[in-house]
Parts: C-alpha cells; structure tokens; sequence
C-alpha cells in the first residue's frame, strides 16, 4: 500500500520550465454552475499542474436549491458540441503545426446518448494518445429511464475508447458488476474494469469504504497498487472526482506513466480536500489551490 504524502513536496516541478510551451489538455465536460465540479474544476486542476487547459461543454448543469439540490441538466446542442471539437482539434491537433499537440482528452459528464456519440465519432476521428474517462453515470434529479440509456451508451461507446478510468465506488460497481464493500472487492472490481475496458484503472473507495483513510486502487494489467491518504471527515466533497481524472489527465499530457500520474493525483486532492471550500450549498467543494 502506498501512503500518500502531504503538502505541496510531492507536487514539486508541476510548473513548466521558463521559455517552454506547455502543455495542451482537453476535457469534454458539463459547466456546474457553483465551480466546484466539471469543466470549472477541471480547468482549476489543468492550471495548477501547469498544463493549458481547454474546456468543450457538453451540458449546463445548476443545483436548484428549492429541490433538495438536485441538478437542472441542460443539454449543448449536439452541432455546438461537434463545433467545440472541430476548433479545438484544427488548433491544437496533430495536423495544427502548434508547438504543443494535443494528444490528451479527460472526458467527463455527457448526459445524453445523442452527445456521446457525437463525443465518440469526434475521438474515432482524432487522434489521442490518452483518453482519461471519469464515468459519470448519474445526475441526480435525471429521469431514470434516460440516465439508464446514457448509461448503456456511455458503455458500449466511450468505455472502449478509453486508456485510463477513474470510477467512483458507485461506478465501479455498476461498471464492474461486483458489489464494493471492502478493499478486497475494490481490487476485484478494479481488475475486472481493466479486463473489461483495457485501460489503466483507477478505482476510488473514497469514503464509502470503513477505516480511517481513504483507499483508491490501481490497476493496470500488471501493476496493482493501493493508494491512500487519510480521511478528511466522512462526507464527500463537491469536485474531487472531476479533479482526481483532470489531475490524471494533466500528468499525462505532461508525459507521466499511469501509475505516475495517479499517485500525482492522489496527492493533489488529498491536499484540496483538506483545504476545501465552504458555502451556502449542502456541500463543501474541494479546492485545487490546496497544495499551496
């Protein structure tokens, strides 16, 4: 088991060098309304780990307050996503001549069958040397019937494309088809997403899982590891998710391995969550300027 280190040690030399090009990052994502999750956080994480981010929105998503917080999901239309992608890919593409290629895409909430493949179609046509999947499966307030074929459709589409995913306890479950309950079945469910999917895998117990720290597990095919950190209270926090696969994608585009880039990630928002930000919201938001 790898203890994971505190403070801002263990995230030295993030910065890139004076005179040099950063590098390029891209996140496909919903905006969340009070900053604390999607595109807004992953930008946050890509600009503190010294990577230039670029944010695609797929959705707009606002908590309502007067309903138990639940989210208000606006879908983009799926020809302003497609445009999104064409920009982005005709700037900072293989074919661009930029200085840095982007070659790494974290994909985060779609919401919808239709923008997943429009999303699909646009990677099949790209060329990413690493696509970070956090497999966002719910929105909460979602009629349910639709949020079980984004579901289906984000399986069978995006999972496949992928070469590293970050499921959380939730996902893990529903991706891997094993009930978690232990660290023991956490490794399981990791295993079996990788033999499923192929990726590098990142399987988050967070604190759904008992014990005084917070266990993720890596696997890649090869190499299992067990990443912990201790437990910042018992209730999760607005953005650590997002923030944990951005981090991931940010190390990547900067050319860490996996396993590199997931201890990285680990780090990085243990030191947000101890840092967090409150608010008048139900829930407090992870901070990406913690390890300062």
């Amino acid at each position: 088991m790898t203890s994971i280190a505190s403070g801002s040690a263990a995230l030295a030399g993030t910065d890139s060098p004076a005179g040099t090009t950063p590098a390029v990052a891209l996140t496909i994502a919903g905006s969340e309304a009070t900053g604390g999750a999607g595109a807004q956080a992953d930008l946050k994480t890509f600009q503190e780990l010294g990577v230039f981010g670029i944010a695609n929105l797929t959705c707009i998503v606002s908590f309502d307050p007067k309903n138990n917080w639940n989210h208000r999901f606006v879908p983009i239309d799926q020809q302003v996503i497609a445009d999104q992608l064409e920009a982005t890919t005709a700037a900072y593409g293989s074919a661009s001549g930029a200085p840095s290629v982007l070659d790494t895409v974290k994909i985060g909430m779609l919401g919808s069958p239709a923008t997943i493949s429009t999303v699909a179609s646009a990677l099949a046509g790209s060329v990413f040397a690493n696509v970070v999947l956090d497999p966002v499966l719910i929105c909460k307030g979602q009629e349910p019937g639709h949020a079980l074929d984004t579901d289906q459709a984000l399986k069978a589409q995006i999972l496949p494309l992928a070469t590293f995913v970050t499921p959380n306890h939730f996902e893990a479950e529903s991706l891997s088809g094993l009930p978690i309950t232990d660290l023991e079945s956490l490794k399981a469910a990791a295993i079996r997403i990788h033999e499923l999917s192929g990726a590098a895998v990142l399987a988050k117990g967070g604190v759904h899982l008992s014990g005084p720290d917070a266990v993720d597990v890596y696997y890649d095919g090869e190499t299992l590891e067990v990443l912990s950190a201790p437990k910042v209270g018992e209730v999760s926090v607005s953005g650590a998710g997002c923030s944990l696969a951005a981090a991931v994608t940010a190390e990547l585009a900067k050319g860490a391995t996996p396993l590199e880039a997931a201890r990285t990630a680990k780090v990085f928002v243990a030191a947000g969550i101890r840092n967090r930000v409150a608010s008048g919201a139900p829930f407090d938001a992870l901070w990406q300027g913690g390890p300062r």
